[in-house]
């Protein structure tokens, strides 16, 4: 099911990374007292009771021609176009400026529902200046403290109560979605016409050709596919032109549709660090992963050179070590019959469930070759251990005191909990949890 997009906008400077980190419980954005820091969008996950929905942290809108600022309002423009609800972010202790009004301007065209929150009132002498920014007409302004955490529960309130009913994705169960994502002209588009054998998406040499996420259905060795294609996302810090500012948030919103990820590297050109930008958005999703290098026609195709390749790719994407990797050439067809085996693989392990008992015979076995470490001296003892979830498959440990399960214990676990039952292509998660 989708989840509703929140969006927090306003001029600079009026504490809109600060709210955003206390909606997500993550310092994701940066936090500094001068305007402008924020360059760009920066989307994480909130949630209030039980209500769970994407968060839009935008750069501060300003009026005028800089390129910064320009790009500025690029980014805040999309944002409020692909929010459900807006968050109107101000600063209660400076009162209402001009460029509040600018704001006010945008947000009235969008016809969205807009939730003003007066920031910097920290305690309650400071709340009789709310009431100045009842003349911006969006009704009732809710004061808060984005230092303090003071206010938000009332503001969050307000915000669900504005999010639409959203219609239950039909998925059916046996039906592979994936998604092709990357740096512009990678190949995606090409990818997917050679998946197809025809030219069902236009392909161009031109950065940003495809504007949308289209999906495109495909039946191939008896298995039911749905090709999620996506627009290609940019470097952070470049100008987004009007005509692709929406391409990171819809490839975010296909990479949450999706089982399967491809991320589709460009031989020719290289790994360039917005790859791995890229591809993290998938693994912190928790979906399967492959890693496609595309273009290999263009380069030395032998296996010395594919080789070398690898070891580039595996020291570059050291947290994409489960995920396999495909050279193919979308253009030529070469190799391309490798990739619909290794996405059927991911999809199966993204889904694969493991016997409680086989479980922890693999977890007994793996502490009887490397004992549980010791905290204080106070030794770590393992339980038992259970799935609990799959897509990704997910496995609570159950211990004596989680402080002392230390992530390099619990890596090991997980990479034992791998050498037994595979897990080609989907990440894993490992909880540590007291038992009851």
């Amino acid at each position: 099911m989708r989840k509703s997009v929140v969006a927090i906008v306003g001029r600079p400077n009026v504490g809109k990374s600060t709210i955003f980190n206390r909606l997500v419980g993550e310092r994701i954005s940066i936090v500094e007292d001068i305007p402008g820091v924020t360059r760009d969008r920066i989307y994480a996950e909130g949630d209030w009771l039980t209500s769970t929905f994407n968060v839009i942290d935008t750069g501060g809108i300003e009026i005028g021609d800089e390129p910064l600022l320009v790009q500025m309002r690029y980014q805040a423009e999309v944002a409020i176009d692909e929010a459900d609800v807006i968050i109107f972010l101000v600063n209660g202790r400076e009162g209402i400026t001009a460029a509040d009004e600018e704001v006010a301007k945008l947000l009235y065209k969008s016809n969205k529902p807009i939730v003003l929150g007066i920031n910097k009132i920290d305690n309650p002498e400071m709340r009789e200046r709310i009431y100045e920014f009842y003349s911006l007409g969006f009704g009732e302004p809710y004061p808060i403290s984005g230092a303090h955490g003071l206010g938000l529960g009332d503001l969050l309130d307000e915000v669900v109560r504005n999010f639409p009913e959203l219609e239950t994705d039909v998925v059916d169960e046996d039906t592979v979605y994936f998604s092709l994502i990357g740096r512009p002209n990678v190949g995606k588009s090409s990818l997917v016409n050679a998946l197809l054998n025809e030219d069902r998406v236009i392909v161009s040499e031109i950065e940003g050709t495809t504007r949308d996420a289209i999906d495109t259905h495909l039946h191939k060795d008896d298995q039911d596919f749905v090709i999620i294609d996506t627009a290609g996302m940019r470097k952070r810090g470049k100008v987004y032109e009007t005509t692709e500012k929406y391409s990171v948030l819809r490839a975010l919103k296909a990479i949450e549709r999706s089982d399967v990820v491809l991320v589709l590297i460009d031989a020719e050109t290289g790994i360039r660090e917005q790859d791995k930008k890229i591809a993290g958005y998938a693994h912190e999703a928790g979906r399967s992963i492959i890693i496609v290098v595309n273009k290999w026609d263009t380069v030395a195709s032998d296996e010395k050179a594919m080789r070398e390749f690898e070891e580039k790719v595996r020291a570059h994407f050291l947290f994409l070590d489960y995920a396999p990797i495909v050279f193919l050439s979308a253009k030529t067809k070469k190799r391309i019959h490798t990739l619909i085996p290794a996405i059927k693989v991911a999809s199966e392990n993204h889904s694969k469930r493991v016997a409680t008992n086989v479980l922890n015979d693999v977890i007994m076995d793996a502490i009887a070759m490397n004992p549980t470490p010791t905290l204080k001296g106070k030794r770590l003892k393992v339980l038992y251990g259970t799935q609990v979830a799959v897509k990704p498959p997910s496995f609570v440990i159950f211990v004596n005191d989680p402080e002392l399960m230390h992530f390099s214990y619990k890596r090991f676990l997980e990479n034992k909990i791998r050498e037994a039952f595979g897990f080609v292509g989907t990440p894993i998660k490992i909880f540590a949890r007291r038992r009851q």
